[in-house]
């Protein structure tokens, strides 16, 4: 029988072996001083561990302390520490070949002469309501991180000193840079243009973009790996915890192709633009040509007549002539300017490449701004036909010769030349003048819609915005350089008839 404190003891020592949390006192050198571990439900201890073994190399047969062991932690801080770690079953057990467990360990400092040393207790618990909720986590994660690689839109998180930490696939393509590289080496800020991330915390920092901490719908340009731009549409936003600016998450919109078919739009309507402006030409032209056919033809008939009816002298007789000749030249002028303004649909024919350029060179050569300019016509007669449009290859011609007049003030040389190209397959048509060339900053821009150099009401920058999609129209290309020796030239290349193989 036991009494007293024994009895306090006994009790005490069979609820410490009957517990089925498991309690290892260890030294401070990691040897086992004492346990409760029974050795047939044990997983925390070896089954053939016993007291005085080192405590790592009895538990997980290590030859070092466990890099997360709270007996380490207590040792250095002297206060109890709480760690989670992985614990090797027996490769037999497969159901439970790996469990997490949860070690708790404190100091127990010598306080009697029963004890030789101080010791650290530890305490295993496992928590199945913790491998639950890892199991639900690591699900909810697989799935959020489905989701953002597998979001249209780029996604990319950074922290606030600009390091990214998500980047999904579309990000990827839109940066060209791989996940690892950029997640590896990129900081966000060299995705935009120098200063623009700058700009963007600025504006997520106010409430005028779409509220505190947030940017809807910023028209940007993202910098690619090779240096080429992309242009995006950016959805940002900041990331806060506890009141503290941590992060950045956006969401980056591919706006290239958008602005392919915006600018696929913008020349549909420029062609419709021109095709108002043609028709309203043609109907100008024809109320013109009714008014001026009738009295032309009366001059040309009565001068006839006074020729073939009436005895005059010489002088009399080439007045007359020059009147004829004069009034079938104006009814030639409506003939070919109602040719070339009459409203038809693209109607595309193989043509004379040369007569083109001359028809157009016959309604515009007796202009009063040509009369102090030398036209120069070098064409290659052996060119072969295109197949061409010739009202939309006459308004590109016209507009390109006009704008030359322009430039030289009216005084100068014009040269037009046509020959083929190196490989005979294409027409090279150039149009040179001795103007003053074209400023260097802007001659590549004058082809592009309302881009204009003229003073306000003299150009809608329309004219070789035209005539570019007219030649692209044509399978052609335009170019435009400026010359060594003062002005510019046009350079005009159209695919020529081909040959048919026998």
């Amino acid at each position: 029988m036991i009494y007293g404190n024994d009895v306090e003891n006994h009790y005490l020592l069979k609820a410490i072996e009957t517990i089925k949390r498991q309690i290892v006192v260890i030294s401070p050198d990691y040897r086992i001083l004492a346990s409760n571990c029974n050795p047939n439900k044990s997983y925390f201890l070896n089954r053939n561990s016993s007291e005085g073994e080192i405590c790592h190399k009895a538990l997980f047969n290590l030859e070092i302390p466990c890099i997360n062991c709270p007996a380490t932690e207590v040792k250095k801080t002297g206060r109890p520490s709480l760690k989670q770690i992985l614990i090797e079953q027996d490769e037999e057990d497969e159901e439970n070949s790996e469990k997490s467990s949860c070690l708790y360990a404190y100091p127990m400092p010598t306080t009697d002469s029963t004890m030789d040393e101080d010791a650290i207790v530890v305490l295993d618990f496992d928590l199945p309501s913790l491998f639950r909720y890892d199991e639900k986590r690591a699900t909810s994660n697989a799935f959020l991180r489905n989701l953002i690689h597998s979001a249209a839109d780029g996604v990319i998180a950074a922290d606030m000193t600009g390091k990214i930490i998500i980047f999904n696939k579309a990000a990827t393509k839109i940066s060209g840079y791989s996940k690892q590289d950029a997640i590896e080496n990129l900081n966000i800020r060299n995705l935009y243009p120098p200063g623009d991330a700058h700009k963007i915390m600025q504006k997520m920092r106010s409430n005028e973009y779409g509220g505190k901490g947030v940017v809807k719908a910023h028209k940007q340009v993202a910098i690619r790996k090779d240096g080429s731009t992309t242009p995006i549409s950016l959805n940002a936003s900041i990331v806060y915890e506890n009141g503290k600016e941590v992060a950045s998450i956006g969401f980056f919109h591919d706006l290239t192709e958008a602005k392919r078919l915006e600018a696929e739009l913008e020349k549909m309507q420029i062609q419709l633009l021109q095709a108002e402006k043609m028709s309203s030409l043609g109907k100008l032209a024809a109320g013109v040509a009714h008014q001026l056919n009738n009295p032309l033809g009366g001059i040309t008939l009565f001068t006839q007549l006074i020729l073939e009816e009436h005895d005059v002298n010489e002088d009399v007789k080439s007045d007359l002539l020059r009147i004829q000749r004069d009034a079938e030249r104006c009814s030639s002028i409506v003939k070919e300017l109602l040719e070339f303004a009459r409203q038809t649909k693209r109607e595309v024919r193989l043509q004379n490449i040369n007569k083109i350029i001359g028809r157009t060179l016959f309604l515009l050569k007796n202009q009063a701004i040509f009369q102090n300019i030398k036209i120069i016509e070098e064409y290659d007669t052996s060119l072969p036909e295109i197949p061409a449009d010739v009202q939309q290859l006459n308004h590109v011609f016209m507009n390109i010769i006009l704008n030359a007049a322009d430039a030289m003030e009216g005084a100068g040389t014009l040269r037009l030349r046509t020959s083929p190209d190196q490989d005979n397959k294409m027409a090279l048509i150039t149009i040179s003048d001795t103007g003053p060339g074209i400023p260097e900053p802007i001659i590549g821009n004058i082809f592009e819609p309302f881009f204009t150099t003229k003073e306000e009401g003299k150009g809608t920058g329309l004219g070789l915005s035209m005539a570019y999609g007219i030649v692209e129209s044509h399978n052609g290309k335009i170019s435009v350089e400026n010359l060594e020796n003062g002005g510019a030239m046009f350079s005009i290349k159209l695919p020529l008839k081909q040959k048919t193989e026998s």
